[in-house]
């Protein structure tokens, strides 16, 4: 795939920033996507201990909306950034992007475990990746990075809109009853209301999407086999 955008990936943490606020002005939320129309989804992972720099990188291409595992592709490399939260996509996307230049067949939607625009500066990895690849991101966390939302029912389905700074960043979405909520943002080239329709979709039975669960798991394993070498 064609990386767009290029710089260094070697800097401050006062230059990440820099570059954050520049590429957050090429963002584009209008590109359309189908969510019923057969795609290609891309399930990207980081894993690494808190005590060495050895990152490891997982993407899992699947079949959407049927979500069966077409491809697997791994990396490992030391890291060039230290763990500092709002500048992750510094630390994880250089293996990610090893991994993503040499996917053949390029996806349709990328889905990540992390924030996209439901971020401090509005560019969190989904939107980082989504634009140095020109492809739709999605945004998918476990937690909170900023923002609060109200008002949640408690079925699957259920969304409250994510505000931050007195704008929607975002979704919490109930993909389990009874569940804690995920947290959705638009990375790139996706809308909001079709980032939450690709969600569900991608998670017919458990709180985390099946795409992520798989890279998830396939991330760790590759951890805990290499991770003492």
């Amino acid at each position: 795939m064609e990386i767009y955008h290029k710089h260094s990936w070697k800097v401050s943490t006062e230059e990440a920033k820099r570059i954050q606020l520049e590429l957050k002005s090429h963002l584009d939320f209008h590109f359309k996507i189908d969510p019923s129309r057969n795609q290609i989804i891309a399930a990207a992972d980081i894993s690494y201990n808190r005590n060495d720099d050895n990152l490891f990188a997982v993407v899992v291409l699947l079949s959407y909306p049927d979500l069966d595992v077409i491809g697997e592709y791994t990396h490992r490399c030391k890291a060039q950034f230290p763990y500092i939260p709002g500048f992750l996509s510094f630390r994880e996307i250089p293996p990610l992007l090893e991994i993503f230049n040499n996917i053949q067949n390029p996806p349709n939607i990328i889905l990540c475990d992390g924030q996209g625009i439901a971020h401090p500066r509005g560019f969190g990895l989904a939107s980082h990746l989504g634009l140095l690849l020109e492809t739709p991101a999605i945004g998918c966390a476990k937690s909170l990075l900023v923002g609060d939302y109200q008002n949640l029912a408690s079925s699957k389905g259920s969304t409250s809109p994510l505000k931050y700074q007195n704008r929607t960043v975002g979704m919490a979405i109930r993909t389990r009853e009874g569940v804690k909520p995920v947290f959705v943002s638009v990375g790139h080239k996706i809308r909001l209301q079709e980032a939450v329709k690709i969600v569900l979709r991608c998670s017919p039975k458990y709180r985390i999407p099946a795409p992520l669960r798989i890279s998830h798991r396939k991330v760790n394993d590759l951890r805990k086999i290499f991770g003492r070498d």
